[in-house]
């Protein structure tokens, strides 16, 4: 079972992608829409690194 802290920090991030999605859609203008589509790629990008932590923090446990 992953860390209760990387669990958490990957839900968080999942929250902003998904926030950061709707405020792309809903963007006035393209700076803004690219500014929030930036935003929501990284927190997917830090969502997966968090997955991946999660994944070695439960392979470690087993080894155990």
């Amino acid at each position: 079972m992953p860390d209760p802290k990387t669990d958490e920090l990957r839900l968080e991030q999942i929250r902003r992608g998904r926030d950061e999605r709707e405020r792309e859609r809903e963007a006035d203008d393209r700076p803004e829409q690219h500014s929030a589509e930036r935003r929501a790629d990284k927190a997917e990008y830090l969502r997966s690194k968090l997955a991946e932590r999660a994944e070695a923090e439960d392979e470690a446990e087993r080894d155990d």
